[in-house]
């Protein structure tokens, strides 16, 4: 698998995280590398590094587990891409640990192959990232790191694949402009919810491993519960919903980090819209907007609804579906937040 990744930040190392989660046996992985990316499958000439693990060049992973890899020197660029080849002999019985929707054509190949500059033997695109679940980047210059965790609103569904338009890149793009020191990393998962188990672990269950987890966290922006609202079997109710948000907010603010939340964006049209439903959104919001549930507030309902019928998206910002923004859209997101409250003092406040 040669799993196709965008940076936030450059460095002079960069490290792997590779997952077997889902797996039902140990997961044996034969060989790894990284690359600077160049054109598709293709790695920038002098830039290939094969990974060790401990030193070795092949590791098990246990079931439900994860192995962080050595840091490998590589010149990591701000704003690239980085190839990060996985060679599995035999994957074994179970699911593969995967992104499913990765809105980023990666690739893959038959046999060992990476050692592979060119990309030759990567005959299959696919569009999901597998066994890869993170890319730590080591670099002086880095103050922090601001993890967004959410659904498919900033997983970047509706936005052009391979682009890098979600609103985590967005935002990355203006930290890097103003020199702020903090990369992004992205932590959404189309379909997921707060509060149960649906596409991926639900928020609840898969906070401290995804979010507190993280080398270098210093703020984390919460971006979840509209699947919540809108998925079978039932809605939640507003008040379940607020308690779960709390619950996150509490758990990372005990680990002393910075917690912005974002209200839910509208969904009128969309096929899973109704009344009842709209009023939980609104009472969500409400509490949110009311500052009982996070350090600050990111207002993505007020910055991307249609000012003459507020409970739709602004049709300049809606891809179709009347739930997911357009490159636009996100743009707007990343756009409409206040860096300096953001990355600030814990002080509440509205953005």
């Amino acid at each position: 698998m040669r799993n196709v990744v965008h940076t936030s930040v450059g460095g002079g190392q960069a490290r792997i995280t590779l997952s077997n989660l889902f797996g039902t046996a140990p997961l044996h992985v034969g060989g790894a590398s990284v690359a600077v990316a160049g054109r598709g499958a293709e790695a920038l000439p002098g830039t290939l590094r094969e990974v060790r693990f401990d030193g070795q060049r092949s590791v098990a992973i246990p079931v439900g587990g994860h192995v962080v890899s050595d840091a490998a020197p590589l010149p990591v660029p701000e704003d690239g891409r980085l190839l990060v080849t996985v060679y599995v002999a035999a994957p074994g019985p179970g699911m593969v640990t995967l992104h499913w929707r990765a809105h980023q054509t990666s690739y893959l190949a038959v046999g060992d192959r990476t050692r592979d500059a060119d990309g030759a033997a990567y005959t299959r695109r696919i569009s999901s990232w597998q066994y890869l679940t993170a890319v730590d980047v080591l670099g002086q210059s880095v103050r922090g790191t601001v993890v967004a965790i959410g659904d498919s609103l900033t997983d970047g569904a509706g936005s052009t694949p391979d682009t890098d338009r979600r609103w985590p890149d967005r935002l990355a793009a203006r930290l890097r402009a103003g020199r702020w020191g903090y990369g992004v990393v992205n932590q959404g998962i189309s379909g997921n919810r707060a509060l149960s188990d649906g596409t991926g672990p639900s928020g609840l269950s898969r906070f401290e491993r995804d979010v507190l987890d993280r080398p270098g966290v210093r703020v984390v922006v919460i971006d979840l519960g509209i699947n919540d609202i809108i998925r079978p079997p039932r809605p939640a109710g507003p008040g379940e919903l607020t308690a779960a948000l709390r619950t996150l907010a509490e758990r990372a603010r005990a680990r002393g980090l910075r917690v912005v939340g974002a209200t839910l964006m509208p969904f009128g049209g969309h096929r899973r819209h109704t009344p009842a439903l709209e009023a939980v959104r609104q009472e969500v919001n409400a509490a949110i907007r009311e500052g009982a549930v996070f350090d600050a507030v990111l207002d993505f309902d007020r910055a991307l609804r249609d000012p003459y019928a507020p409970g739709r998206l602004d049709p300049a910002y809606d891809s179709g579906d009347h739930l997911h923004p357009n490159d636009a859209g996100y743009a707007r997101m990343a756009q409409s937040v206040d860096l300096s409250v953001l990355i600030g003092d814990g002080a509440s406040a509205r953005l």
